[in-house]
């Protein structure tokens, strides 16, 4: 009798097989497995089951294989694949980034309203009306390197009284850009600013600005927070996704979380509160008149973030915003005047 020809290995059967052996390391198993074999093929995830009947050649085969080997020991599929879509765009990530989250689009969409609530301002305000600083301001222009590169962002200050025509914003601990440039592609208005300690990441960053065709627009540059950006530097809305997982909680986060994603980017100290306490009361002095701060936050430290922004005293009172999933997400407040 004759052996039995194996059956070929097609994009079904592959789906179905691949599956199986993520059921008890993966909550989406199948999910994961399209958008990995997706990734494979260069196609989408909507072509798959258009060419479902495709038969995936040896190479193929060997590359699913080994990256769901990869996934069954809890390695985020952003690492594996490289790419995480975000609000209305696609960015690349490493090692060195963390995976943009569904939840921090709720900065985004934040981050859209309050610009669109400045340019509205800006629209309905009579050409002599200033609210510039007091003319004894002690906010110097940058004189240094950083100086140029950042006014490369902003093509310059606005005349004494006057917002912008093109708003600027600040985003601190970009990671991978991906919330400055989700703002600046939706507002093609927007110059963008991101500032993160870790060079690797804003690689990357500078790399997912050109691939998006933003990068006139959107400038990435080495500054723990605010340390490098010079006094006189000042933007219309400032945002941030800070770590703020508190050094006991790193342990209960899932092991996609805690053994791959970069804890520089995770732990906000003891109660995960560190960087609010640095970032609040030091950014209005590089806010323009009557900017916005807004920040994202866990869930479960609403009331102490909040907290933050009325101890420094420079803000009007803080809102809370929830995401999608009706939970506490970022906290927002404006200078007051």
């Amino acid at each position: 009798m004759s052996a039995a020809i194996p059956r070929p290995l097609t994009v079904h059967r592959a789906l179905a097989d691949e599956a199986r052996r993520l059921r008890a390391s993966s909550q989406s198993p199948r999910l994961d497995v399209e958008v990995l074999l997706a990734h494979v093929l260069g196609i989408t995830r909507e072509r798959l089951y258009a060419q479902s009947e495709r038969v995936l050649g040896a190479a193929e085969h060997a590359l699913l294989h080994e990256l769901v080997t990869r996934r069954a020991r809890h390695e985020p599929v952003a690492y594996l694949t490289g790419r995480k879509a975000f609000h209305d765009i696609e960015v690349g990530v490493n090692q060195h980034t963390l995976i943009p989250r569904p939840e921090t689009e709720t900065l985004v969409e934040v981050a859209l309203e309050k610009l669109d609530e400045l340019a509205d301002e800006t629209r309905s305000r009579p050409a002599d009306d200033s609210r510039s600083r007091p003319a004894d301001d002690s906010r110097q222009q940058p004189a240094d390197e950083t100086r140029s590169r950042l006014a490369d962002a902003s093509q310059g200050q606005p005349a004494a009284g006057r917002r912008r025509e093109w708003p600027r914003v600040l985003d601190i601990g970009t990671g991978s850009g991906a919330v400055a440039l989700a703002i600046a592609n939706a507002r093609p208005d927007v110059r963008t600013v991101g500032i993160d300690v870790q060079y690797q990441a804003l690689e990357q960053a500078r790399l997912n600005a050109e691939q998006l065709g933003l990068a006139e627009r959107c400038r990435f540059l080495v500054s723990d927070i605010f340390d490098d950006i010079p006094p006189g530097s000042l933007f219309d809305l400032i945002v941030s996704n800070p770590p703020y997982v508190a050094d006991d909680e790193l342990a209960a986060t899932p092991p996609d979380v805690h053994s791959y994603e970069p804890h520089t980017a995770l732990l906000g100290g003891e109660l995960g509160l560190d960087f609010y306490h640095r970032i609040v009361p030091a950014a209005p002095a590089f806010l323009a008149p009557r900017g916005f701060l807004a920040v994202e936050i866990a869930e479960q430290r609403a009331a102490e973030v909040t907290a933050i922004f009325r101890e420094a005293g420079r803000f009007e009172p803080p809102e809370v915003r929830n995401d999608l999933g009706g939970r506490p997400r970022v906290v927002v407040a404006r200078e007051r005047a």
